[in-house]
């Protein structure tokens, strides 16, 4: 009898997400610059485990707006500093694989940097590579496919 009320008062609870499959949120900088040409280039940074071409990008942080937290992501991954355009460029999702094996869905909002510094001193130096490229060839070397739209639609304001 203890059994079937146990299982009434479960029954009665709401369902809890797991936290880590609940989608979360990053914010990110598409850093970008003109070549001599007057050309977009546009600057990839090697994610630090896979080596992937990405983004800066990053968790939210307490009390800093979104494009504000990715102008400092773009500083500690890349070395950068310039104008954040506050109006997002768009959004696109990913799968971050989390040390349990388990792949936490990110959806990130993406804001326009148009690079003024690059610094060859910043907290992750050595552990990230950096290639500006065209737009074109940025989106072929990104792999997530929304990333990919994202950055060959590209156009400053």
């Amino acid at each position: 009898m203890a059994d079937t009320s146990k299982k009434a008062r479960l029954a009665k609870r709401p369902l809890r997400a797991e936290v880590d499959r609940e989608p979360r949120s990053q914010c990110a900088a598409l850093p970008w610059r003109r070549d001599a040409k007057g050309e977009i280039e546009v600057l990839l940074i090697s994610s630090r485990e896979t080596r992937r071409w990405v983004i800066p990008k990053g968790w939210p942080m307490k009390g800093v707006k979104s494009p504000d937290c990715a102008a400092r992501e773009a500083f500690e991954e890349a070395g950068l500093v310039g104008d954040i355009r506050r109006k997002k460029v768009g959004i696109f999702h990913y799968g971050k694989h989390l040390s349990s094996g388990r792949v936490q869905p990110v959806r990130v909002t993406v804001f326009a940097l148009q690079v003024r510094q690059e610094s060859s001193v910043f907290p992750e130096m050595g552990q990230r590579d950096r290639l500006w490229t065209t737009v074109g060839e940025a989106s072929v070397l990104v792999d997530e496919p929304e990333l990919k739209m994202l950055i060959s639609g590209f156009k400053p304001a």
